[in-house]
């Protein structure tokens, strides 16, 4: 997977993000991907080759295996992770539709006329891709957290799991190889997760927070400016 591209990709998403975000593409960057393609894709390079069971049947070994991980930790964390950044070009997306729109209209009504003031400025349409992106982010983040922890019942690797799918003679003892160091690395993956998932929910309060303060602010200067006309009726 190139993770360089994904990398260039969200750069640009840093430059509309708030603190959360920025703390965000931070958090993501060097304590998820960084951590995944420098030590945890190693760890579990030999999870299946060392996977032993105490039978020497055709077939046991590779059933029981496929039975206790239907899918790796690994390609669950990089699905995790593709799922998670992609919701951040949208606002990519929304803004290079403002740019696009604001140099058409420049070219029509002259180099000092502007549709907007800034086109990365989180007001209108785009304050609302960016509360969606934030939505659907955490929304990924707890929907793997919860296919992690459903498909292995639990975040902790067990040193020994029993199998007695066909075609296997009878129950067989399996090992799992370094389950101490593949458990150590899970629980970091999914607390790095669980506080990607709280700096969203700061941000989306943030953002409505943000959003409240400015249509009260609006609101008394309208009500403001009706008094005065009203006073100057009178």
């Amino acid at each position: 997977m190139d993770w360089k591209f994904l990398e260039g990709l969200l750069s640009g998403v840093n430059k509309y993000s708030t603190a959360f975000g920025r703390i965000w593409l931070s958090v993501v960057f060097v304590f998820r991907v960084m951590v995944y393609v420098v030590a945890a894709e190693r760890v579990w390079s030999d999870d299946q080759a060392h996977f032993d069971c105490n039978t020497l049947q055709p077939g046991c070994k590779n059933l029981c295996y496929d039975y206790f991980f239907p899918i790796s930790h690994i390609r669950l964390w990089a699905l995790q992770l593709i799922f998670v950044t992609c919701p951040s070009f949208m606002v990519v997306l929304h803004v290079s539709y403002r740019e696009e729109r604001e140099r058409k209209y420049q070219a029509k009504h002259g180099a000092d006329r502007h549709l907007y003031d800034n086109p990365g400025q989180k007001h209108g349409g785009l304050w609302y891709t960016y509360l969606i992106s934030l939505l659907l982010k955490t929304a990924f983040e707890i929907t793997f957290l919860y296919l992690l922890h459903s498909i292995y019942d639990s975040f902790k690797l067990p040193r020994k799991v029993q199998c007695d799918v066909s075609p296997c003679p009878n129950l067989v003892d399996c090992y799992i190889s370094r389950p101490t160091e593949k458990t150590v690395f899970t629980y970091f993956m999914v607390g790095a997760s669980v506080l990607c998932v709280v700096l969203n929910v700061c941000e989306i309060f943030y953002l409505i927070t943000i959003r409240l303060v400015t249509l009260k602010k609006r609101g008394l200067v309208h009500t403001s400016s009706i008094m005065k006309v009203r006073r100057n009726l009178d």
